[in-house]
């Protein structure tokens, strides 16, 4: 059978930036406009509106990995679905001696 394919999403610099610092930096900006607006109606509507939108970004890049991840998972199942229907058996368990 192939080697499993590595299992690790791409992690360049650009991409650990629109990951974590971007929700980041984004919910910050909102804390700092309540912040500067003297945490009045206005300050504190827009800040939530801008917390809100960085949580938001952070949850579609989790939402897309775990997406990710469940497709790496069936190619992986199916890969082993082909093994067992050439073989008789599945890719982790030992040979026909060690068959229970």
């Amino acid at each position: 059978m192939d080697a499993p394919p590595d299992t690790r999403l791409p992690s360049s610099p650009f991409i650990k930036f629109l990951r974590y610092w971007l929700p980041g930096l984004v919910s910050l900006s909102g804390v700092i406009v309540a912040a500067a607006r003297g945490f009045d109606d206005v300050g504190l509507e827009g800040g939530a509106g801008l917390v809100g939108a960085g949580a938001s970004i952070w949850l579609m890049n989790v939402l897309l990995r775990v997406g990710i991840s469940g497709e790496r998972e069936r190619d992986a199942e199916d890969a082993a679905r082909r093994h067992f229907d050439e073989h008789g058996r599945w890719p982790d368990e030992d040979g026909p001696a060690g068959r229970r």
